[in-house]
């Protein structure tokens, strides 16, 4: 394997002795880059997500353009329930609609076992095909969603308000919820070990819907299907990332995971997690994504915060605390990027 000129972001990964702070941005390969709307117009998202060659470019444009310490394979979370034989649709402005949406048991044996190789080979090629073309620049990132993340999305059909589906699902027939979250963790764990075989340098589990659930539910419906992917990932000493966005109350608990890094959303203080759980895993994030609309005085300022509050300390890959937006000026993430670059030398002295 090629040696990488940029590792950065793998040794704060493992909380090792850094420079300066790695960053890079959640969603950074994304519709907020002209470069990306130009490639986009000629495919729709599903069909980028299905060629290799216009995923790697998609994947590769934010290094270039913004200068950024890794790269996040261009993907969908969803690309696991339409290979389970759910119809996929990404709906223009409103977001992912998934066709007959799971209701009831005889649903979830309906579904296909995941067959990786055979129908997620599209994403492998392009993994392997982005590294190659990344030529040890920085470090690939591959990425899957959590068992709960994307069971409230094959059960909800799509995104949701008040979430009431899920919740008559669980609350109802939790023997199916089980079910369906067993074979959805198994199916990630061999998604994600197939990435890092085919060059993923390290792999991230989004929990996007895990703070819509109390302390209780989220430890029977998420956490334990997390620590159930963890335990089986095939890797040498590929790092991996858990994102739960909003779940403040389990932070212990994730850090128990097995996972090496926790990715913070905006609400917390990352210095007060670092003292809670910065032994046991490194941190990553957590700007909230709107500074990106102000000034470059507002950027600089709140970026020196989140800098400062974690402190003089290994274990920190600088975030966004969600994805980019998409009318966000390039300019104003390559200058997040370049202020973290110069303010946190001081950090690692």
């Amino acid at each position: 394997m090629k040696k990488l000129k940029n590792d950065l972001f793998l040794r704060a990964c493992k909380s090792k002795q850094v420079e300066r702070t790695p960053i890079w941005i959640m969603r950074q390969a994304g519709r907020y880059l002209p470069e990306y709307r130009a490639v986009r117009k000629k495919s729709d998202f599903i069909t980028m997500c299905k060629t290799p060659e216009l995923a790697a470019e998609v994947t590769i444009q934010p290094i270039d353009l913004i200068g950024v310490d890794a790269a996040i394979i261009f993907s969908d979370i969803l690309v696991i329930p339409e290979a389970m034989g759910m119809k996929l649709e990404m709906i223009e402005s409103k977001g992912p609609k998934l066709y007959s949406p799971i209701r009831l048991a005889s649903d979830v044996d309906k579904l296909k076992t995941l067959d990786v190789s055979k129908n997620l080979k599209y994403v492998l090629d392009a993994v392997s095909l982005t590294k190659k073309e990344l030529d040890g620049r920085v470090p690939l990132i591959g990425f899957a969603g959590s068992p709960w993340t994307l069971m409230t999305y094959m059960v909800e059909g799509g995104g949701s308000k008040n979430f009431s589906e899920i919740k008559k699902f669980i609350y109802n027939q939790p023997q199916a919820a089980h079910k369906l979250l067993e074979r959805i963790s198994d199916g990630v764990a061999e998604y994600l070990s197939a990435k890092i075989e085919a060059g993923a340098n390290a792999v991230q589990i989004f929990d996007t819907w895990g703070g819509i659930l109390s302390p209780c539910d989220f430890e029977e419906f998420s956490l334990q299907y997390i620590q159930r992917i963890i335990s089986q990932i095939k890797r040498k000493d590929e790092p991996v990332i858990v994102f739960a966005k909003g779940v403040h109350y389990k932070l212990n608990k994730l850090a128990d995971t097995g996972a090496d890094v926790i990715g913070l959303d905006w609400t917390m203080d990352i210095g007060k997690v670092r003292s809670k759980i910065g032994k046991k895993v490194a941190l990553q994030g957590n700007l909230d994504p709107t500074v990106l609309y102000g000034s470059e005085e507002k950027i600089r300022r709140e970026a020196i915060k989140v800098l400062k509050s974690f402190g003089k300390h290994n274990g920190h890959i600088f975030n966004l605390g969600h994805g980019i937006l998409p009318d966000i000026s390039p300019a104003n993430a390559k200058f997040l990027v370049d202020v973290v670059k110069e303010e946190s030398e001081i950090f690692h002295r």
